[in-house]
């Protein structure tokens, strides 16, 4: 609710705490004025607006980009933020030449990360590590992701619910190719899911 002036000549100013994007907006009064007449002259000022937040339609995707092209890192950080109706689809995902990936997915509401350290081309490889977390994503709330990896120690937090585990296999490097997918609509693994109807905002990709 918003109070407004008593005379017919002062002026009251609100300012929204938040940013607010609408295509329209309607006032509604809701008290007649002291002298038992009711009466309404609003002006709105909106301002530049610079979104950090990227909608996906299930068929789209972003991709980020790194200067060189392969990144072999022992500790990664990863954090972002999300939103779908959609019970399956990838939020997140890269790999490398020598079969090293990180993915992050919707799985029938739950939020699964599955990361490989290893050559997952090798027969015998089984450096793959999948962790599950969450309930209930798909339901149109923002929800809150942060992956903090250091050589084989992950910590994985959904929502302030955290999982710390460990990777399997022998090394401790993720070797990624030079860049990275935000709902990875180039991926045949994603195809086959299908891809989240999903709006995400990263503060920090890498």
């Amino acid at each position: 609710v918003f109070p407004g002036n008593s005379n017919t000549d002062s002026i009251i100013q609100h300012k929204l705490l938040h940013s607010v994007k609408a295509r329209f907006v309607r006032f509604v009064p809701l008290k007649w004025s002291p002298s038992g007449k009711i009466g309404l002259r609003v002006e709105v000022f909106g301002c530049s607006y610079k979104s950090d937040i990227a909608d996906f339609d299930g068929r789209s995707s972003l991709l980020y980009r790194f200067n060189q092209k392969l990144m072999s890192t022992l500790k990664d950080v990863i954090s972002l933020k999300f939103k779908s109706m959609q019970g399956d689809g990838v939020l997140f995902h890269g790999e490398g030449q020598h079969g090293d990936y990180i993915t992050l997915e919707l799985q029938k509401g739950r939020l699964s990360l599955h990361i490989n350290l290893g050559d997952a081309r090798l027969r015998f490889s089984n450096s793959h590590t999948s962790v599950t977390l969450g309930s209930l994503l798909d339901d149109q709330h923002w929800h809150s992701v942060l992956i903090e990896r250091f050589n084989k120690q992950v910590n994985f937090t959904v929502d302030k619910h955290t999982q710390h585990f460990r990777t399997k296999g022998d090394s401790d490097d993720l070797d990624i190719d030079y860049e990275v997918c935000q709902a990875c609509a180039d991926s045949g693994e994603c195809n086959q899911r299908g891809l989240l109807s999903i709006t995400t905002s990263i503060p920090c990709p890498w």
